[in-house]
């Protein structure tokens, strides 16, 4: 009995940690970044000083990628015999990346319950679809990662050329704190990276489950319409970038920055979302924020922008997993689509 309860007990302190930990991580490095801050002209700056037709034009590209995103993983699930709506495939991932700001990474498993729950998907066959999108997402990040490193020495050598400015001087720039907050990331990959090899190893003894993510994997190469796979993969990752960088002409101080420094901080910051934090806040503005400042941005200025632009976009991600969720609750469950596939079966 007693044996019982201490489990009962440390499970729930587990859960506990699992929420509050990611949000004690972001709010840290938030309460860092933004000590003696005077949020007072943030309202200034919303009012005034910021183009809002550029943000309302990004906000279709922020659509996009997750439609892009939702119909890529139903091609996935096809192979595996698998064939959920799209529209509840789009629906879940809505639902999953406005959950995750709830519990870091927890929308995996949620977009995969959605499917089973209004389409009957197996659950780990989902999950395997899950791991293969990860994986190609995963592999497409470094090779933009690679390029662009490669592309930009030649102008942070120009920049440095330039300034006058050598790497070390370039370091003392940043205090002890800032470096402290990288260690403090770096560790939160790690940690995160060790759990979730844990729970593999024990997902891993259910022999049906490991059957089903192993289909899942194998199921790239009996996608149907590979030209579409690639046309979509491409599709989100380059609405993601649209999402991000038409945000720059919001505010003087970014608009003229152009597409070199576009893209080395949104490679930055998406490397800084690994991270185990809500929507990446903290390691998101501080990456960012860093990139900014070796571009020339004032240390104000470049906290203005992180803060209003994840923020806002955080906002959108919560209104299309606000509006998903009103749309399942009116969406039939299993009325078409279990026929078919026993029909598919006989």
């Amino acid at each position: 009995m007693y044996l019982c309860i201490y489990m009962e007990t440390k499970k729930n302190i587990g859960n506990v940690l699992k929420i509050l930990l990611p949000l004690l991580l972001g709010g840290a490095i938030l309460f860092w970044m933004y000590r003696g801050f005077d949020f007072s002209r943030i309202k200034h700056v919303l009012l005034y000083e910021m183009n809002w037709w550029w943000m309302l034009l990004s906000f279709p590209f922020g659509i996009l990628a997750q439609l892009c995103r939702g119909w890529r993983w139903r091609q996935t699930l096809e192979p595996v015999n698998e064939h959920p709506r799209l529209s509840t495939c789009v629906h879940s991932i809505f639902v999953s990346y406005a959950v995750s700001l709830v519990i870091p990474r927890i929308g995996e498993f949620a977009r995969c319950g959605v499917l089973n729950r209004y389409d009957g998907v197996s659950f780990s066959k989902a999950l395997g679809t899950v791991v293969t999108e990860r994986a190609i997402d995963t592999l497409l990040v470094m090779l933009v990662t690679g390029c662009t490193l490669l592309f930009q020495m030649s102008v942070f050598g120009t920049f440095f050329e330039k300034t006058g400015t050598s790497m070390d001087s370039l370091l003392h720039q940043f205090s002890w704190a800032g470096y402290l907050v990288t260690a403090i990331c770096g560790a939160a990959v790690l940690w995160l990276a060790h759990v979730l090899l844990k729970r593999l190893s024990i997902y891993n003894k259910v022999k049906a489950t490991l059957n089903g993510i192993w289909q899942g994997v194998l199921s790239l190469k009996d996608v149907r319409n590979i030209p579409l796979f690639v046309v979509l993969t491409l599709g989100i990752w380059v609405s993601y970038f649209l999402h991000y960088y038409l945000t720059f002409f919001c505010f003087d101080f970014t608009s003229h920055l152009g597409l070199s420094c576009a893209l080395v901080t949104f490679v930055v910051g998406s490397i800084a979302v690994i991270v185990p934090t809500p929507n990446g806040a903290g390691p998101w503005h501080f990456a960012v924020k860093t990139m900014l400042i070796l571009y020339g941005v004032a240390d104000e200025q470049a906290l203005y922008f992180v803060l209003i632009v994840h923020t806002i976009q955080t906002m959108l991600v919560i209104a299309l997993g606000v509006y998903a969720w009103i749309s399942l609750a009116f969406t039939n469950k299993n009325k078409y689509y279990k026929p078919l596939k026993q029909q598919n079966h006989e």
